[in-house]
């Protein structure tokens, strides 16, 4: 296989999308190599680059079963449950604290005044 076609950054030609793009149509690459690529310049540093796959070698999405929609509530249950207080704390734990911001940040307990 040759080079592939370069096209500046909003330039390419009809026919052409990356995988946001398919998706958002419905679609995926379907196993389809890449057909082409965008790079954006940047000043700094190499350019940005974007594959390109044509659309009209794309297939449709493949739908979700029960059991996929079942396994990815499982997996977003899990990623909101707390491993310390074991409660689900209406969010998805940041992996930088580890646990929920209860306790993560306990507050101290303060004695009533008398």
């Amino acid at each position: 296989m040759g080079a592939l076609p370069v096209f500046r950054w909003r330039l390419a030609p009809d026919g052409y999308a990356t995988r946001r793009q398919l998706r958002a149509r419905g679609l995926r690459p379907g196993g389809q190599d890449v057909a082409a690529q965008l790079e954006r310049p940047r000043r700094r540093r190499g350019p940005l680059v974007a594959y390109l796959y044509r659309i009209d070698l794309a297939k449709p999405v493949r739908p979700m079963t029960d059991a996929k929609w079942a396994a990815l509530a499982k997996a977003n249950a899990a990623r909101r449950t707390c491993p310390r207080c074991r409660r689900d704390a209406g969010y998805v734990i940041p992996p930088s604290l580890g646990t929920c911001a209860s306790c993560a940040y306990p507050r101290p307990h303060r004695r009533p005044e008398e």
